[in-house]
């Protein structure tokens, strides 16, 4: 299967997200600083700071960002951003990826600019704005999502080639981690993921111009492909949550997959 090509011109494309709540596909431009939202096939640019890593919609409406190193939350498209506190202060870090858990909480990852692995970590910020650091080690901290009924959630670790499991609960949140696939560095490098509304996970594939899907076994049973080698993330979106959004390093493709996707987590804060 083959994606069709909707836009091109981001500088590093990333994360898409469709809400019920906005009604339209939103996606980041992470070195631009950009959000980005898809309104009849019209691309309109929102610039919200130097780089911007993931965005999830909040319950209560607007939208929750993981901004270079620290989180933000703004009330709706183009409105003020409040900027919370940093978390760090190196130049050399910046926030990658995420998402909310079943509990309403804001998961992102970081990174190091060079790539080198060691120094990123997984923090969570809860709906009162605290944030505490779950992961520390992390190589280039990339797709978090989850299964339907919440009790597993999937990670991948750019750098190490995998994509892992996690048990998770509100208590102890992720634990339990096993690796579910690991993916020849020949294929790609596992990047952005989304869990389908049947359990499966997709993939895609930095390096790889394609997508994957693995059932809850591992096995791979679908790729499709895309028109760019630099795939980075994709989200199910439309009204019946049947349309497949692809993010590429330079671009934004559509496919229709055959099976649905899960409404996006929102953050409770």
């Amino acid at each position: 299967m083959r994606a069709e090509q909707l836009a091109r011109g981001t500088r590093l494309g990333e994360g898409p997200v469709w809400s019920a709540a906005w009604g339209e596909l939103r996606w980041v431009d992470i070195l631009a600083g950009d959000l980005l939202r898809l309104d009849d096939d019209a691309i309109e640019h929102w610039h919200v700071g130097p780089r911007v890593g993931a965005i999830r919609p909040r319950a209560n409406g607007g939208v929750a960002i993981a901004l270079e190193r620290g989180f933000a939350l703004a009330d709706g498209w183009g409105s003020a951003v409040d900027v919370l506190p940093e978390l760090w202060t190196d130049p050399a870090l910046r926030f990658n990826d995420g998402g909310c858990d079943p509990d309403g909480r804001f998961w992102c990852g970081s990174m190091r600019y060079d790539e080198v692995a060691g120094d990123g970590v997984l923090y969570r910020m809860a709906p009162d704005r605290s944030v505490t650091r779950e992961l520390d080690g992390l190589g280039l901290s990339n797709g978090l999502d989850w299964t339907p009924d919440g009790g597993t959630a999937y990670y991948a670790d750019t750098l190490t080639g995998r994509v892992d499991r996690f048990a998770y609960d509100r208590d102890r949140g992720l634990h339990d981690r096993r690796e579910f696939v690991s993916i020849p560095g020949e294929l790609g490098h596992p990047d952005g993921l989304v869990v389908d509304a049947e359990g499966g996970v997709w993939v895609a594939l930095w390096g790889g111009a394609a997508v994957h899907r693995y059932g809850p076994d591992g096995e791979l049973e679908s790729v499709i492909e895309i028109d760019d080698a630099e795939a980075t993330s994709m989200a199910f979106g439309g009204v019946d949550l049947d349309q497949l959004f692809i993010t590429s390093k330079s671009g934004l493709f559509h496919s229709e997959p055959g099976v649905h996707g899960q409404s996006v987590r929102a953050f409770a804060g």
